[in-house]
């Protein structure tokens, strides 16, 4: 994949927040006040709770079928940043010995059990907080933070770091072309070219720092970031959070996927 591919590849999730469904009408503080429950009670299980987190994958997948969020990109997302959690628990199974009986005559061990919550805690929260973005954009949650009584310097922070990605993937656009148009895919490539690369980005991505700063100040900026489109708490979104709440009450202190197995065992004899 080019680099021009992958710079469009990250404002895709952007485009996604453009669309008109009924989780993107929600008031971002209602998504933001779920999502963030959503991750506590996810990270509030113990490491060899398993069955207990699988009923959690419904609230996700609801969440992309409504909100017509490709599952493949979602899937691709998580994959990439995955290496991460393999990392933290790739060496559970041998730290942790101790043998758990899982069927009548299975044994595994413990270190593997807490090796594959980890998995799935780390699937759900990272593919929640990409549908939170994707539902609502980036901007739209740092709003949301500001409602919810954040800081005004640190909202701003936010989304000055999330714009700058974008210029700084800019600057890295024109200095990459104007270094293939020079070398014609021959040469170009070794560690003194990098390394001057790189140093020609850092002064480029300065001075546009600078422009973008001045002409902010000429604007009124005067440390907030005010937005145009206003947020208004509506039934719909009372409603969402009251059911998201009994939803991550229920499934966090009732053994529902017992119940659940139960009740298909007795429909099935």
């Amino acid at each position: 994949m080019t680099f021009d591919e992958q710079y469009y590849n990250i404002g895709f999730i952007d485009q996604l927040s453009y669309k008109d469904t009924f989780v993107h009408r929600l008031d971002p503080r209602a998504k933001l006040i779920a999502t963030l429950l959503f991750l506590f009670t996810v990270i509030s299980f113990s490491k060899y709770e398993i069955n207990a987190l699988l009923p959690f994958f419904l609230y996700p997948v609801l969440l992309m079928s409504i909100g017509e969020i490709p599952l493949m990109f979602i899937l691709r997302k998580v994959i990439l940043v995955s290496p991460f959690a393999l990392f933290i628990g790739v060496f559970n199974p041998l730290l942790d010995s101790t043998h758990v009986v899982i069927f009548s005559g299975l044994t595994i061990s413990a270190g593997w059990l807490s090796f594959f919550s980890i998995l799935l805690k780390f699937v759900l929260t990272v593919s929640t907080a990409l549908l939170l973005i994707a539902t609502t954009s980036f901007p739209g949650v740092c709003h949301g933070l500001r409602q919810l009584g954040l800081p005004s310097i640190f909202v701003s922070q936010l989304l000055f770091l999330y714009r700058y990605i974008f210029v700084l993937m800019e600057e890295t656009m024109r200095i990459v072309r104007a270094r293939n148009m020079r070398s014609y895919g021959k040469s170009g490539k070794g560690i003194k070219i990098f390394v001057r690369i790189t140093g020609t980005l850092f002064i480029r991505t300065i001075e546009r720092a600078e422009r973008v700063y001045f002409a902010m100040l000429s604007r009124g900026f005067q440390g907030d970031m005010p937005s145009l489109k206003r947020f208004h708490i509506r039934t719909e979104d009372i409603i969402f959070t009251l059911s998201m709440i009994i939803f991550l009450y229920v499934f966090r202190f009732y053994p529902a996927t017992e119940i659940i197995g139960r009740f298909v065992q007795g429909v099935l004899s």
